[in-house]
């Protein structure tokens, strides 16, 4: 009799839950191809934005697994497990590593930002959080810059995200910013057609924008100008130091002087 009323109660069992478990496989199976074609889908939309590979990887991995989660929870679901404190537990578990590690997470978002908008991409110099350099690398916690002087500096990409960026590569030339004193007793005119004269002559200063010489101060011992030549963005510091040295040696060849601070001292004699 007790033979009897296991077999019953097992059968019982497994026409009530048959269908359940058979309905919960295939919502898995469903749900995990599903999830298959939508990351595919986020990977070719992406690819078309020419976004950044990394990027890329990282958002297909993050929807399959999100998607499966949704996926597996239903099933459960389904077979009649109680899944709301499984999704509490989740939820709790979640906040708590969210809390933890708010700074990588903070970086990570600034990351995604960077690599979907492009304020900069690898290879551009760039000046931001106090630092300027060539980007070597955007990766999605950090970014990489060479400076000019060789050396290798990591940003944090939440803080490089939230604060100003300045892109020195995006229009693609730059304005060179000299300053050049001449005596008080030069010939103003002669001196800038002196000054223009060397730009002209140098292969990497741009014709368009034109460089322009104009006074900028009169200081205490000398009339300055303000040299502006514009260049590409490799050739600036060729331009910078360059324009300079043949600047003084045309001003020297056309006798136009290059004042220095002095002080004038007067001896007085003593009454006798």
């Amino acid at each position: 009799m007790d033979l009897t009323s296991s077999l019953t109660k097992y059968t019982d069992m497994a026409v009530e839950y048959a269908p359940k478990i058979i309905g919960a496989l295939l919502v898995i199976l469903i749900g995990f191809w599903i999830a298959n074609k939508i990351a595919s889908l986020v990977v070719k939309s992406m690819e078309q934005r020419d976004s950044d590979p990394g990027l890329i990887s990282f958002l297909k991995d993050l929807t399959k697994i999100l998607i499966k989660a949704l996926v597996i929870i239903s099933a459960a679901s389904m077979v009649g497990i109680e899944t709301t404190s499984f999704v509490a537990i989740l939820g709790a578990a979640g906040l708590a590593v969210g809390l933890a590690l708010q700074g990588s997470l903070a970086n990570f978002a600034g990351g995604v930002l960077i690599l979907i908008f492009k304020p900069f991409r690898i290879g551009d110099l760039i000046e931001g959080q106090g630092y300027t350099g060539h980007v070597e690398a955007i990766n999605v916690f950090v970014t990489t810059l060479k400076t000019p002087d060789n050396k290798t500096v990591i940003i944090p990409n939440g803080p490089l995200s939230n604060g100003s960026i300045t892109n020195f590569t995006t229009l693609g030339q730059l304005r060179v910013d000299l300053v050049v004193g001449i005596s008080y007793d030069a010939d103003i005119q002669k001196a800038r057609n002196v000054i223009l004269e060397v730009m002209k002559n140098d292969s990497q200063v741009l014709d368009d924008p034109a460089p322009s010489v104009n006074v900028l101060e009169l200081a205490d011992s000398s009339v300055n100008l303000a040299v502006r030549p514009y260049c590409t963005v490799d050739d600036y510091w060729d331009v910078y130091f360059g324009i300079q040295e043949k600047v003084k040696v045309a001003l020297d060849a056309a006798n136009i002087e290059i004042p220095y601070p002095h002080q004038v001292v007067q001896h007085l004699n003593s009454p006798s």
